[in-house]
């Protein structure tokens, strides 16, 4: 068995990436999931569960072809939202070919402690195999695949949030230009009142008849 570990931060908060998560298909970066059915959804103890049925498609290396005939395989996709404590994890295995190669994966996304206004996403895999005399090789194979694959799945992840909130960290130039004049209009007023508070003891004394 491989284990497979990483880390994603994500600049969107937790909010907009559990948005985004239940539209993150389809994008460039996934073209090979072909459909996705919602299996199960309920709400069990304040938290939401769902059950989805993914099916996806790969190529099949040619050593494979002795053992999977087809390069279309099932994905059962498991969350739980909990939107107390702001956290979404998700479980996805694999349930076609699994004695050839079982890939068990799990993914944590948890609000930023440094910076609130980002979404930390920890993944976990568990690739293994039972097929005799080839599970060392198959196993290697699965682990270089999966770790290919989660880079594109994070860049595919952005994609989507991007276009759901594409002026998350824009910030407008009129805004920028007002807030800038507002601080040059204050610090001249400043530096008006200041300059009458000095003149006026010396007026005074130039002129000590007139109130």
């Amino acid at each position: 068995m491989k284990f497979y570990e990483n880390c994603a931060i994500f600049n969107y908060s937790w909010e907009q990436v559990v948005q985004g998560f239940w539209k993150r298909y389809p994008n460039p970066n996934s073209k090979h999931v072909i459909s996705e059915d919602t299996i199960l959804r309920e709400v069990r103890s304040g938290k939401l569960v769902t059950k989805r049925l993914l099916n996806k498609t790969n190529n099949i290396p040619n050593w494979a072809k002795r053992f999977i005939n087809t390069s279309y395989v099932y994905i059962v996709e498991e969350s739980i939202v909990d939107a107390k404590n702001k956290i979404l994890v998700t479980y996805t295995r694999n349930i076609g070919f699994s004695k050839v190669m079982s890939v068990t994966e799990k993914v944590i996304y948890k609000q930023s402690e440094e910076n609130p206004t980002k979404t930390v996403a920890t993944r976990y895999a568990w690739i293994d195999s039972q097929v005799r005399g080839f599970s060392r090789a198959i196993c290697a194979f699965g682990y270089e695949r999966f770790k290919k694959n989660a880079h594109k799945m994070v860049g595919g992840f952005n994609y989507v949030l991007q276009n759901m909130f594409p002026h998350q960290h824009v910030i407008p130039s009129g805004h920028v230009a007002v807030t800038a004049a507002h601080k040059l209009k204050d610090a001249a007023k400043n530096a008006s009142e200041l300059a009458k508070s000095k003149a006026a003891p010396i007026y005074a004394s130039l002129h000590p008849n007139q109130s």
